[in-house]
């Protein structure tokens, strides 16, 4: 059955990349129609020389859609997604508007996918570090039984958005020819530096960004009690996130045998020869459907602990990837 599909936020970076992947991966589509804010509405896309005119998203346009791939940001999500399902639209929200409502699951299909059934017209995706990370611990936790983790995360300012792509690009220009650099986009200077502050700072001193990663990871998991601790920084690259991690399991763990399920779970790609450089790094999986699994190791602090290093391209598998498989696994 071919099925109608628009995609809401359809000149972001997010967007562009569904429009793209959803191009590629010949998902049975009757028409894809690209929706954004009055000001892009003319706008012309243009992807594999096929041309796509951007409208003026409205509530009644969705009456013309069965899905919409929401890639807008959390206010506009809160505008339209229950507007859509009213209307018989089915809504994957790329935002953290609904993450952590009770009727919405939260879901990565290689991890959840159960989790659809019974869904209520919406469906969220949960944060690009949180899809990384977890894609590399769930074979772990069905091997070991995860207990808790640490996670440092390492995020591209593609992340951000294309302005911040721009911003990078812009100061490393500037740095190059000697002029002064004046940020906009971050705080700080992000060429050649890098910044532990993604996403506003909570009382508890952690950011939004950080507490995602707790809160996502125990609703994905079905584990209310699991204990995570997360820092993330922002660095200067274009794009791709990596994540170091180090998990405590319930049961004793072999390097080995992580090395085999990680090796075998969809999703994933082992990298891991450290003795040859091969480690995954940003440059390597961006533009990758599956993410890099490297420098598995016993850890030195947990009994029972292994310590992983992951890269993936968060607006891939992070974002608009994981919004297509959960609209794979719906058709």
């Amino acid at each position: 059955m071919k099925v109608r599909i628009g995609i809401l936020g359809a000149t972001g970076a997010v967007g562009k990349e569904a429009l793209q992947l959803l191009l590629e991966r010949n998902v049975p589509f009757a028409s894809i129609r690209l929706l954004a804010s009055k000001r892009s509405s003319g706008q012309v896309v243009t992807i594999e020389d096929k041309d796509f005119t951007v409208e003026e998203a409205t509530p009644d346009i969705f009456k013309e859609l069965d899905f919409a791939i929401f890639s807008a940001g959390g206010d506009v999500s809160r505008q339209f997604a229950k507007e859509a399902v009213k209307q018989g639209c089915v809504v994957i929200d790329n935002s953290s508007a609904f993450r952590m409502d009770e009727d919405v699951p939260l879901v990565i299909p290689e991890v959840n996918p159960k989790a659809l059934s019974g869904h209520k017209g919406i469906i969220a995706n949960p944060n690009c570090s949180t899809i990384l990370t977890l894609l590399a611990l769930f074979p772990l936790h069905k091997a070991f039984g995860l207990k808790r983790f640490f996670a440092s995360t390492y995020q591209a300012v593609s992340g951000t958005g294309l302005a911040a792509l721009r911003e990078l690009e812009t100061q490393v220009k500037q740095w190059a020819h000697g002029e002064m650099i004046v940020p906009s986009v971050y705080p700080h200077q992000i060429a050649f530096n890098v910044i532990p502050h993604v996403d506003a700072f909570l009382e508890n001193g952690y950011t939004k960004e950080e507490m995602k990663m707790l809160v996502e990871s125990q609703k994905i998991l079905g584990m209310p009690d699991l204990q995570v601790s997360c820092t993330s920084v922002r660095v200067p690259v274009f794009r791709a996130h990596s994540i170091a991690i180090s998990a405590e399991f319930e049961q004793a763990v072999s390097v080995q045998k992580a090395r085999e399920v990680i090796c075998n779970f969809p999703g994933i790609e082992l990298y891991d020869e450290p003795e040859q450089n091969h480690y995954p790094m940003p440059i390597q999986f961006s533009q990758k459907e599956k993410c890099g699994v490297g420098r598995i190791r016993k850890d030195l602090v947990f009994g029972n602990g292994l310590s992983l290093w992951v890269s993936g391209d968060q607006l891939w598998k992070g974002a608009a990837l994981n919004a297509i498989q959960i609209l794979e696994q719906l058709l």
